[in-house]
């Protein structure tokens, strides 16, 4: 991360920028997302729970993540009781160009702090199982893996962690 990046909640006035970082991931490997998701419908959905951060870099998007409101992956019966609430981290990306700049562990360590804010014990979240650039990048934080599911048309691996300990 430079000196300059900066992570913010988005805003209205970022969308087209996030809808263009959006688009930029399609067709990459592991990424499940289709013209129509994430889009207008997601970005509206984040913005209106203050739950959508950009990193931007002179004045520019390159980066998001997202709190995630998901009633079925919260329901998943591999995340541990005693950890509820859990909050849920979703749609991290970054412009291909500036990727292995470890700015993805940035906007994660942005979202974990958001999270904590929010009275959340835990964080969990789904990692395409065979997506070893996102697992590395997770290794970093210690989670552990909790669970396997198929959703969304895709083989998960279940992560989870408690907020106190990171």
């Amino acid at each position: 991360m430079k000196e300059q990046d900066k992570i913010v909640p988005a805003t209205e006035e970022d969308r087209a920028e996030l809808l263009a970082l959006y688009r930029a991931q399609l067709g990459r490997e592991f990424c499940a997302w289709d013209e129509d998701y994430p889009g207008n419908e997601t970005i509206d959905f984040d913005l209106s729970r203050d739950a959508l951060f950009v990193m931007k870099r002179d004045g520019k998007v390159i980066a998001a993540i997202s709190l995630e409101e998901d009633a079925d992956v919260d329901a998943l019966s591999c995340w541990n009781p005693q950890l509820a609430p859990g909050g849920e981290m979703a749609r991290l990306c970054v412009l291909p160009e500036l990727q292995n700049e470890g700015l993805a562990r940035k906007m994660m360590q942005r979202g974990i702090e958001e999270l904590k804010k929010r009275g959340y014990k835990s964080i969990h979240f789904l990692v395409n199982k065979y997506n070893i650039k996102a697992i590395r990048c997770y290794a970093v934080f210690g989670y552990e893996v909790v669970g396997e599911c198929h959703m969304y048309d895709q083989d998960f691996l279940c992560y989870e962690k408690a907020l106190d300990f990171l």
